[in-house]
């Protein structure tokens, strides 16, 4: 006998739920990627991760010559706990050095065992040592908070000519100071109309135009990991012109440019990308110029690049990339549910393998590695090293 109610229903004509494990799979993602209450580690950002154009992990990897003896281990650390974060290493026209920007907005100098270090320019008249460089405050994990106060002084180089050092600053753009040192001088802050935001490295052709890197138009170097994060390429290279004092931009839609070396003859030069984990070149002279071109693929992400004597480039990586990086490298929707989790930012990260180590690459003028020098410990990721002749 029928019950009175609503009526039978054929089972082959219900409308049937969703799996309710399913069901609430979807919710919790939704509630993940939405995050209403802000718990996740990327609250406040405008998180927008896109898909890399990065060369696959086993195409590299497969190829890439191991240093199995880690030869970068069996090398002097020096000046260990002296000087904080220290960057693009540099000498003078006299030999005098080495100079390197730190943590704390300094440009330092070696001045021998019997002096040690001295301040030789800071990026900014509002820097002091009491809030800029107070003691164990200054280290590097510690100073980020200061620095769009105290500056970031990253690429260094020195006019061949004129003594003069070119500093591009994170936060103060291209600036210049003499060869006395002191404050240095705002040259660009912004390129056609477009503010400066996150200036990485520089180099200076014979003709006296720097070409120097800004590395994102969305993130200044505080939240340079979130430029990681999202693959986002809105860097820039730029080119300041000192005669006529403009700023104008070379290429755009970059992803992490940073470290920048023009070639012995002047023909190109060469720039890090540092999401991509390559190498590029763009062409300055000759039937090519103009073009764009990757140089080489790398195992992990690149900083600065450099050029010995014998004009071949040397390229520091933090290595390596994983497998599990490339997935989310080709899928920006998982990266955007899984950094949005409320769990620590370094926490995630580690999960899907960014505890790095050292390597530095010596590529030949065709893209071709001649040595390889890794230190699979990370002994040296906090020591200062430089290579003047090799």
């Amino acid at each position: 006998m029928e019950k009175k109610g609503f009526p039978a229903v054929k089972e082959d004509n219900a409308v049937l739920l969703p799996n309710p494990r399913l069901f609430f799979l979807a919710l919790l993602l939704a509630l993940v990627f939405v995050d209403p209450f802000r718990l996740g580690p990327l609250a406040g950002h405008d998180f927008r991760p896109v898909k890399r154009e990065i060369a696959p992990y086993d195409e590299v990897m497969n190829r890439w010559p191991a240093d199995g003896e880690n030869r970068i281990r069996s090398g002097r650390l020096e000046f260990v706990d002296q000087v904080f974060g220290p960057e693009s290493i540099e000498f003078d026209r006299h030999g005098r050095g080495p100079y390197a920007g730190l943590a704390d907005g300094r440009v330092v100098r070696w001045m021998g065992e019997d002096v040690g270090w001295e301040t030789f320019a800071v990026v900014t008249p509002n820097w002091s040592e009491r809030v800029c460089a107070n003691g164990a405050d200054s280290t590097t994990t510690k100073q980020h908070k200061k620095e769009q106060l105290c500056g970031r002084p990253l690429g260094l180089r020195f006019h061949k000519n004129s003594g003069d050092l070119y500093i591009a600053d994170a936060y103060f753009g291209l600036m210049l100071v003499g060869e006395d040192g002191g404050v240095a001088t705002p040259l660009a802050t912004q390129a056609q109309g477009r503010p400066i935001l996150f200036a990485n490295d520089l180099d200076i052709h014979e003709n006296g135009s720097v070409f120097f890197t800004d590395s994102s138009m969305r993130y200044n170097r505080r939240d340079h990991f979130l430029i990681l994060l999202e693959g986002e390429a809105t860097g820039r290279l730029l080119r300041y012109d000192p005669m006529t004092e403009l700023t104008h931009v070379v290429l755009e839609g970059l992803a992490f440019p940073n470290g920048v070396q023009i070639s012995r003859d002047q023909s190109f030069l060469l720039f890090t990308e540092t999401s991509n984990c390559r190498v590029m070149r763009y062409w300055l002279e000759g039937e090519q110029s103009g073009e764009l071109e990757k140089f080489a693929d790398l195992p992990g992400f690149p900083d600065n690049v450099r050029m010995n004597e014998r004009g071949q480039f040397w390229v520091a990586v933090d290595c390596c990339r994983t497998r599990r990086q490339d997935v989310f490298g080709r899928n920006p929707w998982l990266t955007s549910i899984y950094f949005r989790l409320p769990l620590k930012l370094s926490f995630l990260a580690r999960r899907i393998g960014m505890t790095m180590y050292t390597v530095v690459a010596l590529f030949d003028g065709a893209g071709e590695v001649v040595a390889v020098l890794q230190d699979r410990q990370g002994m040296g990721r906090e020591a200062l090293v430089w290579n003047r002749s090799a």
